[in-house]
């Protein structure tokens, strides 16, 4: 039910669509009484229509907030801090779990505190999409998708079960059964409508822009469809389901204008590339990003959701298009109503919020790219970042790849049963797969034409290549099979996995066994190549250092010519039956062909048969039975689902803020950690922490699954924080891996700060630039408290995770005046102390004591990143999640 404001300014008018009348928000109104707004970037307007709908008189929101944003067109730059309140949340099953076990959690604790544990409900639509669970243990065969499948529900039957009393339990909470897409593609097929509207408190409809917060970084997806949405962690997203607005200041917003067409045999994933590459190099950290010009009307609506879903990638909050006549073909296409269509096209109009490629509103700073210079190319190979076009693949490996790794020869291994050299560069891994490109169909096509061009010729994937294709929705099987290109994708061994994230998200299962001890025994440096939208380091998968991101149908073709030390577009692919060199363009499909097979072959009624019973599920699902209740029977001994720590011992007031005293470090880091360094993410190695855990409750290292299916589990997930293969620790000098120094002893870092939480010792983190880069893993945040860290200090931080720290009680903190580790002087062997925390206010400066090894001090200033007073009030309680509980218990 919609909540209404108080309407100060009088805004709230009457649009009449389809013979239905429909309460909405009026610019026009408020521009009588805070100055036009129709200079505002599209995604401004939006935050601008929240506001007056959710305005109550300065309690969360004010008409200043109001007029803040409208004056934003004057002096667009970061502003004030406002409560933004998205219409509905995402999640899929790998952050999801934990919210689940958190808001099952908090219902406990309310129930303890003496409160209703029915306010512990979501207020708004939540919908978790299972998507990330499914592993490539089966591939290149017919039945790969079954064994797969079956294998799925076998390792996560806990955590169904879990979510399946989760959708029957709480209100307004639904979960789309595994085996049906991925969270965003079905978010964009399906679940957004570009203009929401529910009825309020009177009974009335309301109408609104759509808008979503998800726990997945890809969110942004969503605003290639006009929708703004961004990630979040996972703590946030609960506090949103709870009724807490999210609190934000007011952002720069980055203008990318786009001009001309892209050339001949250039695909999306070619143009999104290139626009990670350019933002990434201006720096839209925090920041909106809005696609405007007369090049936008060129892009399909798939284009743009391609160039939208990869705004983490890019640095930026959003990517957001506005809505069109494209966007309207789309809605139809896949299947909404004509009423929800109608209402799409009849609020934006009103409103001033229909794209016109002429319109060029105000922005912080912009920049432009001419579609037509774009040329295919690949990044890698550990940062999406790290553009690199097709002809020059090749000499980045052999150059500047060979010199670090410095690696000669092959090695001779068995693969089915006959030899064959691998080495250095070889492609093991070629993966369709990932949100960004599924949901693309001219790239999906572009890749089946790419195959039955090759099959036509009689070539074949090389035989160490694991080839695999993982589409985000079931329509993709639809118009491949109706094309009869899977046919041509199955004789090449991209036949059907399954339908989820897989090798973009580390779920690319392991290599074959002769294969995997080569590259390991040897320190091959062995290569993958998928349609991803993340290469870092360790996270597709633990035998693979050299990661490209790359097309669908660059995918086949790198999988058909098997190395990346030779460049593809002059060398051959390979043979055909008489012996002819095969190359690349005698494979790449024209433009023309591509969209002829498009439309010939997709059309409305796949997505509405599709998604007719998506929340019905397959047998597996059906079979789980599970009844609704008030709170969750937690299970002694489960290593899938466990009750958090998180509020043992709460009480209803909070302890008073003290100092940090006598801290020591953990870990000292470089820059660019990502959140895949920091989290819990992939394999669990059976030496490792986790998993001695596993197998001391009786896991058989084939049991293990992945960290991310375990995310429910605390236990394990504090054990694998900063445990990643690749992290590099300063503190123990050419080791990689999660390990650090106690006491002048190198051992696990879990193992570490359980000793040091023995002693009663604090922790702090050190870092460099760019803390806590990637996806919006939670538990990056909530694996980090858990080991006993209370600060981490740094040179820079992306938004994400520096608000998820906040949200689990931990003092982000930002070096000063060109401070670094390294300026510093720094080490292991340090003590700090944190002073004048007791009254903090928002951004302030607080000093950091440095005692040295010898006994000698010196001090720093850093500045809290607690950027609002609500993060204020959160860090203030210990955690969003605690301040929620206690307002809800004493409101």
């Amino acid at each position: 039910m919609t909540q209404v404001g108080k309407d100060t300014l009088g805004t709230r008018s009457t649009l009449k669509v389809g013979g239905k009348d429909y309460a909405y928000y009026s610019f026009a109104k408020a521009a009588e009484k805070i100055g036009g707004v129709s200079k505002l970037p599209f995604s401004m307007k939006v935050l601008l229509e929240n506001m007056l709908r959710f305005e109550d008189g300065g309690f969360t929101v004010s008409t200043d907030d109001i007029q803040a944003i409208a004056d934003w067109q004057n002096n667009p730059v970061t502003g004030s801090e406002i409560q933004y309140r998205p219409a509905r949340v995402l999640l899929q099953d790998f952050t999801g779990v934990p919210c689940v076990v958190d808001l099952a959690a908090m219902r406990d604790a309310i129930k303890a505190l003496g409160g209703d544990t029915a306010k512990i409900n979501p207020q708004v639509p939540v919908n978790l999409v299972i998507d990330h669970s499914v592993m490539v243990d089966e591939f290149g065969h017919p039945k790969a998708m079954e064994a797969n499948m079956e294998l799925e529900y076998a390792r996560n039957a806990e955590r169904y079960d879990f979510l399946k009393w989760g959708s029957k339990s709480f209100e307004n909470f639904s979960a789309v059964p595994p085996g049906t897409g991925i969270c965003h593609q079905v978010n964009l097929e399906h679940i957004g409508r570009g203009v929401w509207s529910s009825e309020d408190q009177d009974g009335n409809l309301t109408a609104y822009p759509d808008t979503c917060v998800g726990t997945d970084s890809h969110t942004t997806m969503i605003n290639g469809l006009g929708v703004l949405g961004w990630g979040v962690g996972g703590i946030e997203a609960e506090a949103a389901m709870l009724g807490q607005p999210i609190s934000m200041l007011i952002p720069e917003v980055v203008g990318f204008k786009l001009t001309g067409k892209m050339a001949e045999g250039v695909t999306a994933t070619d143009l999104v590339l290139t626009c990670v590459q350019m933002l990434r190099e201006v720096g839209v950290v925090g920041r909106f990003v809005e696609f405007y010009g007369e090049g936008v009307s060129h892009l399909s609506l798939a284009d743009r959701a391609t160039i939208a879903n990869m705004a983490p990638e890019y640095g930026a909050t959003c990517g957001f298009f506005g809505v069109d006549d494209k966007t309207i073909e789309y809605l139809r296409l896949t299947g909404r109503s004509e009423e929800a269509i109608a209402l799409v096209e009849a609020y934006s109009k009103e409103q001033g919020m229909w794209f016109e490629p002429d319109n060029e509103p105000v922005f912080t700073k912009t920049l432009e790219l001419d579609l037509a210079a774009v040329v295919p190319s690949l990044a890698g190979p550990k940062r999406p970042q790290d553009k690199v076009i097709l002809p020059e693949v090749d000499e980045l490996f052999n150059g500047e790849l060979k010199s670090v790794y410095n690696k000669e020869g092959a090695v001779r291994v068995d693969v089915d049963g006959k030899d064959h050299d691998i080495g250095d560069g070889d492609v093991v891994i070629a993966a369709i797969t990932s949100c960004t490109n599924t949901s693309n169909p001219d790239v999906l096509i572009a890749a089946g034409l790419v195959a039955k061009k090759a099959n036509e010729k009689g070539l074949r994937p090389k035989p160490w290549v694991k080839t695999s294709l993982a589409p985000g929705s079931q329509v993709v099987t639809d118009y491949l099979e109706k094309s009869g290109l899977q046919d041509d994708l199955d004789d090449l061994g991209f036949d059907l996995v399954g339908y989820g994230c897989t090798t973009c998200i580390g779920n690319s299962g392991p290599l074959a066994p002769p294969i995997s001890k080569a590259i390991n025994g040897n320190d091959i440096v062995a290569a993958s190549v998928l349609s991803g939208n993340r290469n870092f380091e360790g996270r597709v998968s633990p035998d693979v250092r050299a990661n490209f991101l790359a097309s669908p149908p660059l995918v086949v073709a790198y999988a058909l010519k098997g190395t990346v030390t030779e460049d593809i577009t002059t060398t051959p692919i390979g043979q055909d039956q008489d012996g002819n060199d095969v190359m690349l363009a005698d494979l790449w499909p024209s433009n023309q062909e591509i969209y002829e097979h498009r439309v010939a072959n997709i059309d409305r009624e796949m997505f509405e048969k599709r998604y007719a019973d998506v929340y019905k599920g397959d047998e597996h699902w059906q079979a789980i039975k599970v009844e609704a209740s008030d709170t969750y029977q937690w299970q002694p001994g489960s290593t899938y689902v466990a009750s958090p720590p998180f509020f043992d011992g709460m009480e209803m007031t909070p302890a008073p803020v003290q100092d940090i005293t006598d801290a020591k470090p953990l870990a000292i880091l470089g820059d660019s950690v990502t959140t895949d360094h920091i989290s819990p993410a992939g394999s669990i190695k059976e030496d490792s922490p986790a998993g001695e855990y596993l197998k001391s409750h009786q896991v058989a290292k084939q049991d293990f699954n992945s960290y991310g299916s375990r995310r429910g589990n605390h236990e394990v997930m504090m054990r694998g924080t900063f445990a990643n293969i690749r992290i590099k620790n300063e503190m123990v000098p050419g080791v990689e891996g999660g390990y650090t120094v106690y006491n002048g002893e190198q051992m696990p870092i879990y193992d570490a700060a359980m000793k040091h939480k023995e002693d009663g010792t604090p922790l702090v983190v050190i870092g460099g630039k760019e803390y806590g880069t990637g996806s919006s893993r939670d538990w990056a945040a909530k694996g980090t408290i858990l080991l006993g860290v209370r600060a981490v200090i740094v040179e820079s931080y992306e938004r994400i995770h520096r608000s998820n720290l906040i949200g689990m009680g931990v003092l982000p903190l930002q070096f000063k005046d060109g401070d670094t580790r390294e300026t510093l002087g720094l080490d292991g062997a340090d003590t700090f102390t944190i002073k004048g925390l007791a009254d903090m206010t928002p951004g302030q400066d607080v000093t950091v004591e440095v005692t040295h090894a010898d006994g000698s001090t010196a001090e720093f200033t850093a500045q809290s990143r607690i950027d609002t007073e609500n993060e204020l009030e959160y860090f203030r309680n210990g955690g969003i999640l605690q301040y929620v509980i206690r307002n809800l218990a004493t409101a």
